[in-house]
């Protein structure tokens, strides 16, 4: 495949989409699962614990979806805050469910040390649709910069924004999927009017850090909780993992900051993306959920312990 309109069913090679196809794209798009049943549920129940409130509010067509967080209760101003996002890509499962998981089995130990902040399920239309753009065929986590087109993106960004206390770490929970493969990357060479250049899903789990800030320490310190739970991705022939170089093991950098991506919008020292790979027959749904909560724990562990 070595255009668009081989690897993809929608555009003319060489030509970006315009309004037609997105149009064309979107009616293609179907609810496939409930953001209220699997998330708001959840959130709902964890009100006796915490602070949960709505920061934004997305309106697709005849959908709208409420954009919540939870919050540490008893926030204080003498405490370092953690961000943790989740969902950000809708259809990244475990970043959404493994948040949640983190919270209801784990926030608690750390109260009193730390001021959390959670958004679960940055992108819930993505969610029901089991996708990586919103409705408007725009990818949030390219989206994390003043001139984003993503409400997603810009909605999470003035949350933070609204945050005083200084930001110790933020880890966004994601996953590397076979559908990246075979639907996304596609789609998205389409959209652009750009070549599909065939790539490989790496098998096992791997992290992002920052090309601009490393942190090297802690990015090992979370790939060796995660091992206890499930396989790291190695490097592959050329010694890269999706396409960069493994600076370490299961470790690869991007300019956070340059890529629009959603660790660049904070100062935080400590920054991470998680990318579990759910497709692997050696690991199951519970497992890749368990992976994302042994990430976050592994973090604010480190973070507390370093400072």
């Amino acid at each position: 495949m070595n255009s668009a309109s081989a690897a993809y069913p929608i555009g003319t090679p060489g030509i970006p989409w315009g309004d037609a196809e997105r149009a064309q794209w979107l009616s293609r798009q179907t609810r496939q699962r409930s953001y209220e049943s699997d998330v708001l549920s959840v959130i709902e129940r964890l009100r006796s614990r915490f602070d949960v409130h709505e920061y934004g509010c997305l309106e697709y067509g005849p959908d709208v979806y409420p954009l919540m967080a939870i919050r540490s209760r008893n926030w204080r101003a003498d405490r370092p805050v953690v961000l943790i996002t989740g969902g950000v890509h809708g259809y990244e499962t475990s970043g959404v469910h493994g948040a949640l998981q983190f919270v209801e089995q784990h926030a608690l130990d750390y109260a009193g040390r730390v001021n959390l902040l959670v958004a679960p399920c940055v992108s819930p239309w993505a969610y029901e649709r089991i996708h990586r753009w919103n409705a408007n065929a725009i990818d949030p986590n390219r989206s994390f910069r003043d001139d984003g087109q993503a409400g997603e993106s810009a909605a999470l960004m003035q949350l933070v924004a609204s945050i005083a206390e200084p930001i110790l770490l933020h880890i966004d929970l994601h996953e590397t999927t076979d559908t990246d493969e075979t639907e996304f990357r596609p789609a998205l060479a389409a959209r652009d009017g750009k070549p599909f250049e065939p790539g490989d899903i790496p098998d096992g789990f791997y992290l992002v850090d920052d090309t601009e800030n490393p942190q090297p320490e802690f990015q090992q310190a979370v790939i060796e909780a995660v091992e206890k739970i499930t396989h790291i991705a190695p490097a592959d022939d050329k010694g890269e993992i999706i396409g960069s170089p493994a600076v370490a093991r299961g470790v690869i950098q991007y300019p956070l900051a340059q890529l629009g991506l959603c660790t660049s919008m904070t100062n935080a020292r400590y920054r991470t993306t998680t990318e579990v790979y759910p497709d692997s027959g050696r690991v199951t749904t519970e497992q890749c959920n368990a992976a994302q909560v042994a990430a976050v724990c592994a973090a604010i562990d480190y973070a507390l312990s370093v400072g």
